[in-house]
């Protein structure tokens, strides 16, 4: 399995078929990408999040993030979030949203 294809699905849902969103793949999973710039993505199992450097050190205060690590090198303003902490729908918007705001917060692309 390259990536979890109900989890990608759960994103589309919530994404609701937004028409500045662009799905991609990377990273050998499903990048979500909005006004060009990824916002959230799926790898094998965890939801990937872009939340920015000023996020970062606060996000992994939470329960089931780690640091996004890239063949050893780490990915500052990047998160995996674990499955079991984005089980429920409203955990997942919410990961979602923080995804969604920070790349709309960057210049399109």
């Amino acid at each position: 399995m390259a990536y979890d294809e109900a989890l990608a699905e759960r994103i589309r849902d919530h994404l609701d078929d937004n028409p500045d969103i662009l799905e991609k793949k990377m990273f050998g999973g499903i990048a979500f990408m909005y006004r060009g710039n990824m916002a959230v993505g799926v790898s094998k199992d965890e939801l990937m999040v872009r939340v920015g450097e000023e996020a970062h050190e606060e996000s992994l205060d939470r329960p089931g993030v780690r640091i996004f690590d890239l063949s050893g090198k780490r990915m500052r303003g990047w998160i995996l979030v674990a499955p079991s902490s984005i089980a429920s729908d409203a955990r997942l918007a919410s990961w979602i949203d923080t995804g969604i705001a920070y790349a709309g917060s960057l210049p399109p692309k």
